[in-house]
């Protein structure tokens, strides 16, 4: 008796597991807009008030996660892959073309191109925070019911 409500105890925590995992995706996604939308909110700053070089900016603040890789691999080599599978081949693009025209040219048409990519990333971010609110719920719930199925099944 014992033995099967741990075992089935098992099986539903390596289900939800499982959910967890699956909706790591979208949990990342939303770290990855929210860091981006934040960086662009300080490069505008910076260029409008203080104009540090790129270097030192981008050294002055520390980010985490994927867009922490992304921006180090752009200080490396000034243009970063960004092969992320939890972004469309439509994202990849718009942040190679982001990251392209960081630190290029005067701080006028950088501040106006910055500018209006601010709200692009601001609706990503609400966007990919709502996608991960929903599905990662989802996934969740979606693994206590296979766990749950499968101790039905088997037990």
């Amino acid at each position: 008796m014992w033995i099967r409500l741990l075992l089935s105890g098992l099986i539903i925590a390596f289900s939800v597991l499982i959910g967890y995992l699956a909706a790591n995706k979208y949990r990342s996604r939303k770290n990855f807009f929210a860091q981006f939308e934040a960086f662009n909110a300080r490069y505008i700053s910076e260029l409008s008030f203080s104009r540090k070089p790129l270097a030192e900016f981008l050294a002055a603040f520390e980010y985490s996660g994927e867009f922490a890789k992304t921006l180090k691999e752009f200080s490396e080599k000034r243009q970063p892959a960004i092969k992320y599978s939890f972004l469309t081949d439509e994202e990849k693009s718009d942040a190679q073309g982001y990251f392209a025209m960081l630190g290029k040219g005067d701080s006028f048409s950088q501040r106006d191109f910055f500018s209006a990519k601010k709200q692009y990333l601001t609706e990503k971010k609400a966007s990919s925070e709502q996608e991960s609110a929903k599905k990662s719920s989802l996934y969740l719930k979606l693994g206590l019911l296979a766990g749950l199925a499968i101790v039905i099944l088997i037990i």
